[in-house]
């Protein structure tokens, strides 16, 4: 049985919605999370259950909350070493290798990122009472480079609605085939699941299920028939990248799911795509946190290799 925390709140002044008076008064708590309790029936108001987030409330008003305990995780933590680019008692951001899952998944139930990151921070199962504790974002399996994680609710909340508001920064370096024309531009096309292979992602109009996609990007480096990209997302879809730049015809090296995979004299674990910056606001201070995650050795061998046949 799962327990549960009651808080009592005497509203002090006339205000608007209960979700967003709440959300000022227990700023541990998001405000999507207060909805949720609110839809689960767990919010009382004058001594009746609140079934609306948008009922106003004024001075003299009580409010009681009940709030269960996070569902308790059926995962394990375990002892993976992490690479870490900067940590506080708010955020957390690593630099996360190839082969290394975020978060279990069919086929993937240990060993994952989660995994790893319940062994260094023992507080993070309650984290969005859900069971991927503190990832706001995620990165591919053999996708490398920084990703943040929220170490609190706060936090949590800050990092979900800075990434909604496309205030965070994140920037990638990529191998693709072949080379652009311009110097730079940008890929605006939805994706959504492929309509026939559920495994991938493809470009798939809004009216039938494809989100907003948005991708710039800029030539970092001309390598011959390849070239050394860097991406900026304005939206995070899954596998965006990746789809983008195989739709206009440069898909990323070494990307089996979305290019023809032919060899190029490097054995790569993947994808040669690098999550290189990243640029948030610290959810407490304000204050501007941009790390950049050293290239993996795979890439770095890539590039050389690329280098030296354009010497030759």
């Amino acid at each position: 049985m799962i327990s549960t925390q009651s808080i009592s709140i005497k509203v002090e002044q006339n205000t608007s919605r209960i979700d967003s008076y709440l959300s000022q008064k227990k700023p541990e708590l998001s405000r999507s999370r207060i909805q949720q309790l609110i839809e689960q029936g767990k919010v009382q108001l004058n001594g009746r259950i609140c079934d609306s987030k948008k009922v106003a409330v004024k001075q003299g008003d009580f409010i009681v909350l009940e709030i269960p305990q996070a569902e308790p995780l059926q995962l394990q933590a375990e002892d993976i070493p992490l690479d870490i680019l900067y940590e506080d008692e708010q955020i957390l951001i690593l630099n996360k290798p190839a082969g290394l899952v975020v978060h279990p998944a069919p086929g993937h139930p240990n060993g994952t990122l989660v995994n790893a990151l319940l062994a260094h921070c023992p507080n993070l199962p309650g984290i969005g009472g859900v069971q991927r504790p503190g990832i706001v974002h995620r990165l591919d399996k053999d996708t490398t480079g920084a990703i943040a994680i929220a170490k609190t609710e706060i936090a949590h909340h800050s990092l979900q609605a800075q990434l909604k508001a496309k205030t965070a920064r994140r920037e990638y370096l990529g191998v693709v085939y072949g080379a652009t024309k311009s110097q730079c531009g940008t890929i605006n096309l939805p994706i959504g699941r492929h309509p026939k292979d559920r495994k991938k992602m493809a470009v798939v109009p809004v009216e039938k299920g494809g989100r907003e996609a948005i991708t710039h990007w800029r030539i970092k480096e001309r390598l011959g028939n390849y070239t050394l990209m860097h991406f900026q997302l304005e939206t995070g879809r899954t596998h965006q990248i990746r789809v983008h730049s195989a739709q206009i015809g440069h898909p990323i090296v070494g990307d089996s799911v979305y290019s023809s995979g032919r060899s190029i004299g490097v054995n790569l674990p993947g994808q040669a795509l690098h999550a290189w910056k990243l640029k948030l606001q610290h959810p407490v201070t304000g204050v501007a946190v941009e790390v950049n995650a050293p290239l993996p050795s795979t890439l770095t061998k890539l590039l050389d290799v690329l280098q030296r046949k354009l010497n030759k």
